[in-house]
């Protein structure tokens, strides 16, 4: 399968907005993402991202189509070393191993190049197949937080994954 994650470009925003402009994609994210989700939404979203330095949200892409968006999110001052990932990948492209083929990639820029320890997911519990990606890519469950989501005026658990580079040493 052709998946790569590459930086958004403006050529994206017809991609963008077809596939994100979908409820079952936002109802799986933080409200930062709309639905619906408008043309100039999309654009000020790819202008905002394509300048960033160290580049932390990229497009997923299947035959150098996009089709979602992978993010890696460094914590700051003592948890510098670690940290969050998010990701959607458009519903036709569903069970297809796309997110597993971008975490495999985003792992390793985050590993190797923004030099993290740590890298985490925060799925809701109503996610099932996040979680199922998330654990067949090695992350391990290190928490379940009660009701600390509130989404579509409901409360829902937020699960916590782990994955830890495995070469690194204490100092």
């Amino acid at each position: 399968m052709n998946v790569k994650i590459r930086k958004w470009q403006l050529s994206d925003i017809d991609n963008l907005v077809r596939y994100a402009n979908n409820k079952k994609i936002s109802d799986n994210l933080a409200d930062a993402f709309p639905f619906p989700y408008s043309k100039e939404f999309g654009l000020e979203f790819i202008e905002r991202v394509s300048n960033e330095k160290p580049t932390k949200i990229f497009a997923i892409t299947h035959e150098n189509m996009a089709i979602g968006s992978i993010g890696i999110f460094p914590d700051q001052d003592i948890y510098r070393k670690n940290g969050a990932i998010a990701y959607w990948i458009a519903e036709p492209y569903w069970g297809k191993g796309i997110a597993t083929s971008a975490i495999e990639q985003i792992l390793r820029y985050g590993f190797e190049e923004l030099e993290l320890t740590r890298i985490y997911a925060k799925p809701f519990g109503t996610n099932i197949g996040s979680q199922r990606v998330l654990e067949k890519m090695g992350f391990a469950l290190e928490a379940t937080i009660s009701k600390a989501v509130f989404k579509n005026n409901m409360y829902l658990d937020e699960k916590i994954y782990g994955k830890r580079k495995t070469t690194h040493n204490n100092v």
